[in-house]
């Protein structure tokens, strides 16, 4: 026998996949191409940072009171979702959840990795919290997809069209009838839900083959637990929840309709209805994870949507780079304070 001791074997080394370089690479030309080449065409950043420097104490007062609003309203749809979380624990939460997707690869999965390991490090329990991630997560699809139907409705009644808005409502209306209808569909039965959840698992299985990737763990029988579950939690909290979701998705836009004006951006120019139907349709677009947070496109289409509404080129690069600032850094920032502070919000206080 001998003496040496024995040599661990060398640990694999973690290979990139070509598909996450790809997408890293692209994320990263879409960012450099909005900010070095694309923006600076629509306005010289020195025009825009004559515009920023006019801003008076009572407009920065304007712009904080907006911001804090928005902020304050990341909590509520948890809480009608998760009986017993209170409001403190519900904004670290969301605050940590949404800084993530900013600074780890993978977007709204991350999201939902940290949101269930905070709640379950807090002693909820999983069916609970599942049940909470999945209506949240479905209420606020339902929403980003409704708002560019009702924006389209709102400049067809004041007589304006806007060919692509028409085409992404036509798209968001088909998306959420056929949404609508299966989740309804699934609450009406057992048996519905199980056909629902089993042709849902057969779906997701093959697709993930396709990329080489194993077959879910869930079936039919999942779904009718959380059918149970769900239609007691939405009897008593649809209406509480539906609100909460809808302030929200709403405050973000009184961010940046707050920005558009204090910037100089008038009704004449761009009104309420116009910035409302830009920032709904470029928000549903963001959600494609290419880049963080939707860096790069958003700002890209925010802006062209408002220069082509009639906005000025300075202003409106001026407003919507404000906004994105004031909805990104405050927001990453109290996320990477509650991400390294949340395990002092004991499971006692929930």
């Amino acid at each position: 026998m001998s003496d040496a001791a024995p040599v661990a074997p060398p640990k694999a080394k973690r290979r990139i996949s070509w598909r996450t370089a790809l997408g890293g690479g692209l994320g990263i030309a879409v960012i450099v191409g909005t900010f070095v080449f694309v923006l600076p065409r629509v306005a010289d950043y020195r025009d825009v940072w004559a515009v920023v420097k006019t801003l008076s104490w009572s407009q920065v007062g304007l712009l904080v009171g907006a911001i804090a609003l928005n902020l304050a309203t990341y909590a509520p749809p948890w809480q009608a979702a998760l009986p017993g979380l209170r409001f403190r624990q519900a904004f670290v939460l969301t605050q940590a959840s949404t800084a993530s997707t900013y600074v780890l690869p993978g977007g709204a999965a991350v999201g939902i990795g940290v949101s269930f390991g905070m709640l379950r490090g807090w002693g909820f329990t999983g069916r609970p919290v599942t049940l909470a991630l999945a209506v949240t997560g479905i209420w606020n699809q339902f929403a980003m997809l409704a708002f560019p139907i009702i924006a389209l409705a709102l400049l067809t009644q004041s007589k304006e069209q806007n060919p692509l808005l028409q085409t992404v409502a036509f798209i968001g209306v088909a998306i959420l009838v056929v949404s609508a209808a299966g989740f309804a569909a699934g609450l009406t039965s057992d048996r519905l839900a199980k056909w629902v959840g089993d042709t849902a698992a057969r779906v997701v299985t093959r697709l993930k083959g396709w990329i080489r990737r194993k077959p879910v763990k869930w079936d039919g029988r999942s779904f009718v637990s959380f059918r149970h579950e769900a239609v007691g939690l939405l009897k008593r909290r649809w209406h509480v929840l539906t609100l909460a979701v809808l302030a929200g998705q709403l405050t973000v836009f009184l961010v940046l309709f707050t920005c558009l004006r204090v910037f100089g951006v008038s009704a004449a120019e761009v009104s309420a209805i116009e910035a409302f139907a830009a920032w709904s349709l470029v928000r549903l677009l963001g959600s494609i994870p290419i880049t963080p947070g939707g860096i790069g496109i958003v700002e890209v289409g925010l802006t062209t949507a408002l220069v082509g509404f009639g906005g000025d080129n300075a202003e409106v690069v001026a407003a919507v780079l404000v906004y994105r600032f004031l909805t990104i850094v405050p927001t990453l920032t109290l996320g990477l304070l509650a991400g390294a502070t949340w395990k002092r919000l004991r499971p006692a206080e929930s």
